[in-house]
């Protein structure tokens, strides 16, 4: 294997940027957006909400934010199918609004876990509740206001962290979420970026209520996840060397390069930068005689 490759948007940023744009002040270009089912229902549940988002092309989107209070009640119900970040993370923000909605997706998120927000969110003040009584989705959000809370949650998990957060955004007071390990911080990178007064201090993330977010370009890097298979292929296969561009590289993610150096693989980081708070990188992979780790 020999050449140079990119490989598609990273997921988790691509919904934060749609999300965090929609509810700041100003015009949000996305470049890199992963143009998949997922990241398209975060979009179409906003644009439901009143929100203006068009594309320029398949990986670049506008969004034109109307400010933290801007949202309008979407005239049905918000229809998040596959995604379960685009149902934990909105109802942080949802539970805060000044209108009632329902939130659904398709038969598999009807089955997925949903009480791990439902439970923080409600201790903030949150009107949240299962329509079927089985703390799954179809969830019915009632707007109301919230209060700053001190959580600490049962796992690691940033889907909860970031959904605690963004009713944070809206609270009366501060809020403070320790986590039992460090998750995936996009949210309080990109937050940070957008303005909002956060701060991280080992497992514990601390953020102030916010009046309002600012529009940034949010330049989403190539998914770790999906440049995982391509690292794996350049190290087994005699004689290669590749090259995969712009790639998110950040230490909440970076679980497959410290195994690769663990075991000896030849990998070097390029090109290290950072775009909206995140870090990215080329990475050069070669052939490589691995030993277990």
């Amino acid at each position: 294997l020999k050449g140079e490759i990119t490989v598609p948007g990273d997921k988790s940023i691509s919904h934060r940027g749609v999300m965090f744009g929609s509810i700041s002040q100003g015009i949000t270009e996305i470049t890199g957006f992963l143009n998949s089912a997922d990241c398209n229902s975060t979009i179409n549940c906003f644009q439901k909400m009143g929100i203006d988002i068009t594309r320029k092309d398949e990986h670049t989107i506008f969004v034109t934010g109307k400010g933290m209070r801007g949202l309008s009640a979407p005239s049905s119900f918000l229809d998040a199918g596959n995604s379960g970040t685009t149902v934990r993370l909105m109802s942080g923000i949802l539970s805060a609004q000044n209108f009632n909605v329902t939130v659904t997706g398709d038969a598999s998120i009807q089955k997925r876990p949903m009480r791990r927000i439902m439970e923080p969110l409600s201790l903030m003040g949150a009107d949240i509740t299962s329509m079927h009584g089985n703390d799954c989705a179809p969830l019915t959000i009632k707007g109301t206001n919230l209060h700053g809370i001190t959580y600490t949650t049962k796992t690691a998990s940033a889907q909860v962290k970031s959904s605690i957060l963004l009713a944070g955004l809206y609270a009366d007071s501060p809020t403070k979420v320790t986590e039992p390990a460090v998750s995936r911080n996009h949210s309080e990178l990109m937050l940070k970026a957008f303005g909002a007064d956060i701060v991280t201090k080992d497992k514990t993330v601390y953020l102030q209520p916010a009046n309002e977010l600012f529009a940034q370009k949010v330049e989403v890097p190539g998914d770790i996840s999906s440049a995982a298979y391509f690292i794996v292929a350049g190290l087994i296969t005699p004689g290669s060397e590749l090259l995969i561009k712009n790639v998110g590289i950040n230490q909440t993610r970076d679980g497959i390069i410290r195994v690769v150096n663990a075991m000896g693989g030849k990998l070097t980081l390029l090109n290290e930068r950072i775009a909206c708070g995140e870090k990215v990188a080329d990475i050069l992979v070669e052939y490589s005689e691995l030993s277990a780790t």
